[in-house]
C-alpha cells in the first residue's frame, strides 16, 4: 500500500516519522505534534516513553515505537533520571526506512539519525534549557555532591546536542527568542531558522458576558494565573507581588510548589487574598480567565500559550518581559510588561491604573486569532514542502555532480 499524505507538495509514497520526546500527557509540545500527525495520517510515532491512554486519539491510535526507556522499572516516575542515557536512545531508533523525518524536540528528537538521503526537520520548543541556560532552576536545590555530579552529565549532554544539530536540515523555532538560541547555542546559520508559533485553542474562551461566574468569585476582581505550580515557573513572585499590591490572586493549578507556595501566601493580613484553586477542568477553566481583572505570567517562558487564552477571553496580561511572551503581548493591545523579576516591579504593574481601564475586548480577540490552530498548520505545511523541494533539488545536484 502507498504510504499517503495529507500536505500538498510532499508526493505519496514518501514515508513520514515524527519524532517526539516522549508522550505522557496531553501539553503544549503534544499539540503540536498533533496537527502534524494529521498531515501525514499514515507516518509512524517514535519516542523515548509512552504512556498509554494519556494522549489524544490521533496520537494513540497509530504505529508508536519506543526505546529501552520504555522499559525501566517504574518508568513513569523515574524516566528523567535516565536522561544521561536519552541520547542513546534516540540514536537506537532505525530510521532508515523514512524520507523525511520530523522531529518535535525539547530535548533530544532532533538528534534522530536520518537515513543518508532523507530530510530532517525540526520543530523545536527549545533546546534543553536544563543543561545550557538553567541549570539551577532545576538542580540547584540538590545537595552539592549530587549537584555537582548532575552538572559533570550536563556538560557532557551540552556537547553531544551542539554535535549532534548538524543532523537536522531546517529548523523551525517556536518564538523569537528559541531562534536566537538555536543560532547562538548550535551555531546554526540564520537563514536555516524560521519561527512558526504554536498552535492556541483560541475558539474555546469566551468574553466574561458570555460565561457564568467561578463560584465563590467576583467578576473583575481577582487577578489570575494558570500554570503547573513548579519553580521555575515564579509563581512565588505572583503570590509575593500580589500580597504587596493588596490585589487578590487566584492560582489555577498543582504542582509539587504548593506547599511553598500556600506558606508564602500566609505572610498576608488577608487570609483570603490569595485563593489556590487546584486543578480546574478544561469546561470550566474559561470563565476564570473571562472574569479575571488580568492575567498574571511571571515567568521567563520559550512560548507561553496561556497569555493568549488570557488575550482570547477578552482580558489583559501582566508579564515579564523576556522571552516569548515578546511574541505574543503587545503593550496597550493586550497586555503590559514589567522589566524586573522583583516583587516591587510586579506589585507596581498590578497596581498600574490602565488595568483598570475599559481594554477593547475585539481587538484582544482578533490578535489571539492570529495564533490559531489552522494558521499553525497552514505555514507548517509551507515550511515543510518549502525544504523538501530545497533537499530534492540539493539531491539531484549531488546526483549530477557524482
Amino acid at each position: 500500500m502507498v504510504e499517503t499524505n495529507d500536505v500538498e507538495g510532499i508526493p505519496d509514497g514518501v514515508r513520514v516519522a515524527l519524532i517526539h520526546d516522549w508522550l505522557t500527557g496531553m501539553r503544549g509540545g503534544e499539540k503540536c505534534l498533533e496537527v502534524m500527525a494529521e498531515m501525514f495520517p499514515q507516518a509512524d510515532l517514535f519516542t523515548l516513553l509512552h504512556l498509554p491512554r494519556r494522549v489524544s486519539p490521533v496520537l494513540e491510535n497509530r504505529t508508536i515505537h519506543t526505546s529501552f526507556v520504555q522499559k525501566l522499572p517504574s518508568a513513569e516516575k523515574i524516566y528523567r533520571w535516565a536522561l544521561p542515557f536519552f541520547p542513546r536512545a534516540i540514536e537506537s531508533f532505525d530510521l532508515s526506512g523514512y524520507d523525511l523525518v520530523f522531529s518535535s524536540s525539547h530535548c533530544v528528537a532532533k538528534s534522530a539519525i536520518p537515513a543518508p538521503d532523507a530530510l530532517s526537520v525540526c520543530y523545536c520548543h527549545t533546546p534543553m534549557r536544563y543543561v545550557w541556560d538553567r541549570f539551577d532552576d532545576y538542580f540547584g536545590n540538590k545537595v552539592f555532591p549530587v549537584r555537582q555530579m548532575i552538572a559533570g552529565q550536563a556538560a557532557r549532554l551540552r556537547r553531544w546536542d551542539k554535535d549532534t544539530a548538524g543532523r537536522v536540515h531546517h529548523w523551525l523555532a517556536n518564538s523569537t527568542v528559541v531562534r536566537g538560541r538555536i543560532i547562538d547555542w548550535y551555531s546554526v546559520a540564520s537563514h536555516d531558522v524560521n519561527v512558526v508559533h504554536p498552535p492556541v485553542d483560541v475558539g474555546r474562551f469566551k468574553t466574561a458576558d458570555q460565561l457564568p461566574l467561578p463560584n465563590g468569585l467576583v467578576s473583575g476582581g481577582y487577578d489570575l494565573v494558570v500554570s503547573a505550580l513548579v519553580a521555575y515557573k515564579r509563581i512565588d513572585l505572583a503570590v509575593l507581588g500580589a500580597i504587596e499590591a493588596g490585589r487578590k490572586l487566584v492560582v489555577v493549578g498543582k504542582g509539587p510548589e504548593l506547599e511553598r507556595l500556600i506558606v508564602l501566601a500566609e505572610r498576608s493580613d488577608d487570609p483570603g487574598l490569595v485563593y489556590f484553586a487546584g486543578a480546574v477542568s478544561d469546561a470550566d477553566l474559561p470563565a476564570y480567565y473571562a472574569h479575571c481583572r488580568c492575567f498574571v505570567f511571571p515567568g521567563l517562558e520559550d512560548f507561553g500559550i496561556t497569555p493568549l487564552e488570557a488575550t482570547a477571553s477578552g482580558r489583559p496580561v501582566v508579564a515579564f518581559g523576556e522571552g516569548g511572551v515578546l511574541d505574543t503581548v503587545v503593550e496597550g493591545l493586550n497586555g503590559l510588561f514589567f522589566q524586573e523579576q522583583t516583587v516591587e516591579a510586579l506589585a507596581a504593574a498590578l497596581n498600574d491604573p490602565v488595568l483598570d481601564q475599559s481594554w477593547d475586548g475585539d481587538a484582544m480577540i482578533e490578535h489571539a486569532t492570529g495564533f490559531s490552530r489552522d494558521r499553525y498548520r497552514r505555514e507548517m505545511e509551507k515550511e515543510i514542502v518549502q525544504a523538501w523541494q530545497r533537499h530534492q533539488a540539493q539531491l539531484r545536484e549531488e546526483s549530477i555532480g557524482d
